[in-house]
């Protein structure tokens, strides 16, 4: 049966209770940011990986709208040049987590609990989550946002990972991107949603409105980037936080306005696979 998530979608999409705190990763190495709520007891944590030739200040109000909810976000500014190294991007995600995991944060209010860690990413940083997930017993939950194509293969990887994933993509074919979610979902090891957005794509959910207007890439997609920072909160505070209230965000054929989610034969067509008596639903 399919979960309306209409009742809680609006109200996650908006900014959270929480006052945020916004601080440097320089300190512990790793050129980056990290947004924490002001305070709370083993607390949620992600890390957050960027997309190609963008930077973190480009995702500061969805990094900011994570840590208002009550979740950790470390952002590693690393592999931004034209060639990234999307392996050692990966490297440089689960660092960032081992950051958060590993130290006191807000002036010694705030302490992220080692069993509630997961693992964002938009685009190339999409693909790179996945790429840190596999074969990663310790990050309990991925979310990949338009993940674009890596080497090595997301796709790939993506049969490695054990950890319930979310996976959103365009709600129409996306003439800038450069990856397959439907195939990352398909080939998922473990438990999956997919989510598709109308008038989403990987192009439109970075911040930096005013470059892509110049750039051509069209108006801002506020809505639709909305739309995903809610999706993206309630998934990560039922999987990370067991907050129970958010399940539906978990459920396979979940839906709302301008949300369509599919699975099973529906995914393979999507994923344009071919399924047989051996494939797995």
């Amino acid at each position: 049966m399919s979960e309306n998530l209409k009742k809680h979608l609006a109200q996650l999409s908006k900014r959270g209770p929480h006052r945020v705190l916004v601080g440097d990763l320089s300190y512990a190495g790793i050129p980056g940011k990290v947004y924490a709520p002001a305070e709370g007891n083993s607390v949620p944590a992600v890390a957050f990986g960027h997309d190609w030739l963008k930077s973190v200040k480009t995702y500061h109000a969805t990094l900011r709208h994570l840590a208002s909810w009550g979740i950790v976000v470390t952002a590693p500014d690393t592999e931004t040049g034209f060639m990234p190294d999307h392996r050692g991007f990966a490297a440089d995600l689960e660092s960032a987590l081992q950051i958060a995991s590993g130290v006191k944060l807000g002036h010694g209010k705030v302490t992220v609990s080692p069993s509630k860690l997961g693992v964002v990413g938009h685009g190339m940083g999409g693909g790179a989550a996945v790429l840190t997930a596999a074969n990663n017993p310790r990050i309990k939950a991925v979310a990949a946002l338009y993940p674009a194509d890596t080497a090595p293969s997301s796709v790939e990887a993506a049969r490695a990972v054990k950890a319930p994933g979310l996976i959103i993509a365009p709600g129409r074919p996306d003439l800038f991107g450069a990856g397959d979610p439907a195939k990352v979902a398909f080939h998922w090891g473990g438990e999956v949603v997919y989510r598709e957005i109308k008038g989403g794509n990987q192009a439109g959910f970075t911040e930096d409105t005013f470059l892509k207007l110049v750039v051509g890439q069209g108006i801002p997609q506020f809505s639709a980037q909305e739309t995903a920072r809610g999706l993206l909160t309630g998934f990560l505070l039922h999987q990370l936080d067991n907050e129970r209230k958010y399940s539906g965000f978990s459920e396979a054929l979940a839906h709302a306005k301008n949300v369509t989610s599919y699975a099973g034969t529906e995914l393979a067509d999507k994923a344009d696979v071919k399924l047989s008596t051996s494939t797995r639903l």
